[in-house]
C-alpha cells in the first residue's frame, strides 16, 4: 500500500492557476487509477479527475476544460493542474489511489487546502 501527501494548496484570486502534486511513498506505476477529490465545508466530498494506469482521463464537468490531470510514474506523481480558478472550486483537494488487483489498496492523502478569493 501507498502513503499519499499531497502539496500545492494556496490562497489564489479567481481567474488564477494552482498546481496540486501529490506524492507516492512506493511505485505508482500499475496502480489501476489515481483520482483527485474535494470536500467544499458542508458539503460531501466529491471526484474532480481520474487518471487511470494506461492514461486515460475523465473529469467532472465543472472542471472539464479548466483541470488537467497527469500522472509521472517514473517520480511516483500525481497532478493536478487547475486554471481559471473559481470561487466555488474552493475545497480541500485529496489525493487518491486504487489498486484493485493483490495486493489490493485504497490509500488517501490527509488533504491540501484551496481557497479561491479576491
Amino acid at each position: 500500500q501507498v502513503q499519499l501527501v499531497e502539496s500545492g494548496g494556496g490562497l489564489v484570486q479567481p481567474g488564477g492557476s494552482l498546481r496540486l502534486s501529490c506524492a507516492a511513498s512506493g511505485s505508482i506505476s500499475n496502480t489501476d487509477h489515481l483520482d483527485w477529490y474535494r470536500q467544499a465545508p458542508g458539503k460531501l466530498r466529491e471526484l474532480v479527475a481520474i487518471i487511470t494506469s494506461v492514461g486515460i482521463t475523465n473529469y467532472a464537468d465543472f472542471v472539464k476544460g479548466r483541470f488537467t490531470i497527469s500522472r509521472d510514474n517514473a517520480k511516483n506523481m500525481v497532478y493536478l493542474q487547475m486554471n481559471s480558478l473559481k470561487p466555488e472550486d474552493t475545497a480541500v483537494y485529496y489525493c487518491r489511489a486504487l489498486q484493485y488487483i493483490t495486493p489490493a489498496y485504497d490509500s488517501w492523502g490527509p488533504g491540501t487546502q484551496v481557497t479561491v478569493s479576491s
